[in-house]
């Protein structure tokens, strides 16, 4: 740290501004910028005057360390002078304070566990293109909770085909939670057997449309009626970062 980088921490430590330590060494704030940032030198005068307005000793200024010990800062002298002006039960009691806060400082330190790093299911099972790749209860792989999982992701699946593009790339993996699902939503869905990665939809009169976002293959869609028979179950909203639009905006 050089000179200019001390001053300035020094007057930032004393919360005084530019203006008013130019305006109590006489010179301009312009002037204190320079000095901070090593444009140019206080006179010796100025230098002078500058370790009383910041109560500074020229060593905290010039230098890191002073006889070995790192320079100390202006709070840290006031702590200082204070302890100083205690009597010797003051001057006690002060340090069995200190001594008990490390001690439970250390203590909290050791006892904390580590954050536990949360997993969640990864499904693994091979279907046929524009599926979603889990069978449920078969095999999967734990997978990290890392920044790139969206909040409130529950497990994951992998999705294959292009029925989903461009929202879902064939491969990506769809982060998928339990909430309830409105219409629009991406769902993973079993129907029939057949587990599904299709946006849901569902109209006045009951009727339940299953959606490729990929409207080249809109012969993957599924429709069906409340009375059509066909067992569809849905296993979970896919969380995405927008809701894309309905076919035709239904």
């Amino acid at each position: 740290m050089n000179f200019g980088d001390r001053l300035r921490a020094c007057r930032e430590d004393r919360k005084i501004t530019r203006a008013e330590l130019a305006r109590l060494l006489g010179v301009s704030s312009s002037a204190i910028g320079n000095y901070e940032t090593g444009v140019s030198f206080p006179k010796e005068n100025v230098m002078l005057q500058l370790f009383d307005c910041l109560q500074v000793e020229p060593n905290e200024l010039y230098q890191d360390s002073y006889h070995g010990h790192t320079a100390i800062t202006y709070q840290e002298r006031e702590v200082l002078n204070q302890y100083r002006s205690l009597n010797v039960i003051g001057r006690e009691t002060v340090r069995s304070v200190i001594d008990a806060l490390c001690s439970y400082q250390e203590g909290v330190m050791q006892d904390s566990p580590a954050p536990e790093l949360r997993e969640i299911p990864l499904y693994h099972t091979a279907a046929a293109a524009g599926y979603a790749s889990p069978v449920f209860g078969e095999d999967y792989d734990l997978i990290p909770v890392t920044e790139e999982v969206p909040a409130g992701a529950e497990f994951a699946v992998r999705i294959r085909g292009d029925s989903m593009e461009p929202v879902i790339h064939d491969g990506a993996m769809a982060y998928v939670n339990r909430d309830p699902l409105k219409s629009g939503d991406v769902g993973i869905f079993w129907v029939d057997g057949d587990m599904l990665c299709k946006q849901y939809y569902q109209d006045p009169m009951g009727m339940v449309y299953l959606f490729s976002l990929n409207r080249k293959r809109a012969d993957a869609d599924v429709v069906f009626g409340p009375e059509s028979g066909r067992k569809l179950v849905c296993f979970g909203r896919v969380i995405l970062a927008k809701a894309p639009s309905l076919p035709g905006k239904m």
